[in-house]
């Protein structure tokens, strides 16, 4: 996936989830963030960022914050990038028959389901952006969703579906995820109820640039 007019930009504040205040060449800018988590580990006073130039230009955020740099590398932050990444990915591979994004199953909308003969798979895509220790966790923030479509995941398994959580890792030198139980014990419970229950779980590893976001390796569990 690749993002078109990058700007460089130094981080000052961010009022609340949708929008933050930048300088841009000594310029004071408002600016849309491309992600409602906290993200309070990464988005620090002073740090680099990486800005796209929006499409529309009446918009009243003339750019998007995508991209941030911390301890040497760039972490990508774009919350809508993971679907894209992966549907590039599945594509390229030429595993499945078919591949189709926003699937009804039950009360929820699962990101991917593919078919490769007669085999019926459904897959959930989630983003990380938080490293200790070299570790990736998520979420951030609590999530019903989140929990909720790992509960979708689960009842699917039932009914005969090969089913999977994949977590597109945004930032390069992280090959694991675990759920973050301190932030959100619900969706850790979730989440070990489905991996018995036969939920697979997936790690994309990701190139990550100032303009860029491309997996490079799948790594199942």
């Amino acid at each position: 996936m690749k993002y078109i007019n990058i700007v460089k930009a130094k981080f000052i504040s961010r009022p609340n989830r949708f929008i933050a205040n930048v300088e841009v060449d000594g310029n004071d800018l408002v600016v849309h963030v491309k992600n409602t988590g906290r993200c309070k580990e990464l988005l620090i006073p002073g740090c680099t960022v990486y800005l796209e130039k929006a499409e529309n230009p009446e918009r009243k955020t003339p750019y998007d914050l995508v991209a941030v740099e911390k301890d040497g590398r760039i972490i990508n932050i774009d919350s809508q990038a993971p679907n894209k990444v992966v549907k590039e990915w599945l594509l390229s591979q030429g595993e499945y028959d078919k591949v189709q994004p926003e699937y009804k199953f039950g009360n929820s909308r699962i990101d991917f389901y593919m078919e490769k003969a007669e085999v019926r798979y459904l897959m959930e895509v989630k983003g990380c952006t938080l490293f200790i220790d070299g570790i990736g966790y998520f979420p951030d923030a609590p999530t019903e969703r989140g929990a909720k479509h790992l509960r979708e995941l689960t009842d699917a398994v039932k009914k005969g579906y090969n089913t999977s959580v994949a977590f597109v890792i945004q930032g390069e030198g992280i090959t694991e995820v675990r759920p973050n139980e301190v932030t959100d014990p619900d969706f850790a419970k979730a989440f070990y109820e489905a991996k018995a229950a036969g939920v697979e779980i997936v790690f994309y590893l990701c190139k990550v640039t100032d303009d860029s976001l491309y997996i490079t390796r799948e790594i199942r569990s």
